[in-house]
């Protein structure tokens, strides 16, 4: 494995002077309430989800050489185990992590994936460098397929929320950060069908493994719920009460359930997006997941590079569902961490953590 990174590394150092990067820079971190960026912060909120949340991480389940891996990215208090149950299972030294490109309209940004050109990126336990895998992917994507903006990625906190907990279990990581901002379906499969061959032809070259040697794992918050400090924005639907409660959580283990559990396939990506996107206007919301454009995404790009690569079937192992109100929040405040936004009946968050072995 060192042999082919090395050679990796070497083999496209010509590479970057084309769209490459030059000075060494390191991507700072954008919440530094929700999410731990020191060593003693993760460690102190590990300690606590082994001692609070144990029996729920015990459950989940584990397995070796992860391929693909759904995550949350909210308030370490509220996610809790979740991170951890899922995080876990990618054994990679490469991840490549495609991340909610949530202000992408405000610099008109779409139709493209947006890539950085920082050479690390904080970690809790030192910084972590980004894989010269990236130069690879974009100077082989199509130019109206993938742009550099580092103004994007300097205010979008979604990438950033898995790194401490991936950093915990394997230090020596690296990281390919791509951000996913809004398309319709069918530029979705475009991108991800020039995706999955660039990283095919990658992985073939360099005698790299999916699962051992590069993973992807893609972030998303499930529904955003409530009345309440949205923006002025009203996301309850179903009202905002118990009863408004129950039918939301009910339509979102029946979105859970039917598009990201099981054998994942075309029609279960497209059920997502059905889900989850306006079908009069791609731009919009239809059920308030922020990873409504990441997630389907990430699997198209999963499902099409296991047809190049012969591998076995993608199947969806939950590792749960939960909300910022199901349950008592990790105590955090000790360590100097806290509560980006209300957790209340009026005000509420999903979230939805698979992976694919």
């Amino acid at each position: 494995m060192k042999s082919k990174l090395l050679f990796l590394m070497l083999s496209i150092t010509f590479l970057c002077c084309t769209r490459g990067v030059k000075n060494v820079s390191v991507r700072k971190p954008v919440d530094t309430i929700g999410f731990a960026t020191k060593q003693y912060q993760i460690d102190s909120v590990m300690s606590r989800i082994l001692s609070l949340q144990g029996e729920m991480l015990s459950k989940a389940p584990m397995v070796s050489d992860c391929r693909l891996a759904v995550c949350p990215h909210d308030d370490y208090t509220y996610v809790g185990w979740l991170y951890p149950a899922t995080l876990r299972n990618i054994n990679a030294k490469t991840i490549i992590l495609f991340g909610v490109a949530h202000k992408a309209r405000r610099f008109n940004l779409e139709d493209a994936l947006v890539f950085d050109s920082f050479s690390h990126w904080h970690g809790a336990y030192g910084n972590i460098p980004v894989s010269e895998m990236r130069e690879l992917i974009l100077n082989e994507l199509p130019r109206d397929m993938a742009i550099r903006h580092d103004s994007l990625h300097m205010v979008e906190h979604s990438v950033e929320s898995m790194l401490p907990f991936l950093q915990y279990s394997k230090r020596d990581i690296e990281i390919v950060p791509i951000l996913v901002p809004c398309m319709n379906i069918d530029r979705m499969k475009e991108v991800a069908t020039a995706t999955a061959s660039v990283l095919q032809k990658v992985f073939q070259k360099y005698d790299l493994s999916w699962g051992s040697d590069v993973a992807l794992v893609v972030t998303t918050d499930a529904v955003h719920y409530g009345d309440e400090d949205w923006g002025g924005k009203n996301y309850a639907p179903f009202g905002a009460d118990s009863a408004g409660y129950k039918k939301a959580v009910d339509l979102e283990i029946e979105i859970f359930n039917s598009t990201l559990n099981g054998t994942l396939n075309q029609n279960k990506i497209h059920n997502y997006f059905s889900y989850t996107v306006d079908n009069q206007n791609y731009r919009e919301y239809k059920w308030t997941w922020c990873g409504r454009y990441s997630i389907p995404f990430a699997l198209l790009t999963a499902v099409e590079l296991n047809k190049l690569m012969g591998g076995a079937e993608l199947t969806g192992l939950p590792i749960g569902y939960a909300t910022s109100i199901d349950h008592e929040s990790l105590p955090v405040s000790d360590l100097g961490m806290g509560q980006t936004a209300p957790a209340n009946i009026r005000h509420w968050v999903g979230y939805a953590a698979v992976i694919y072995p």
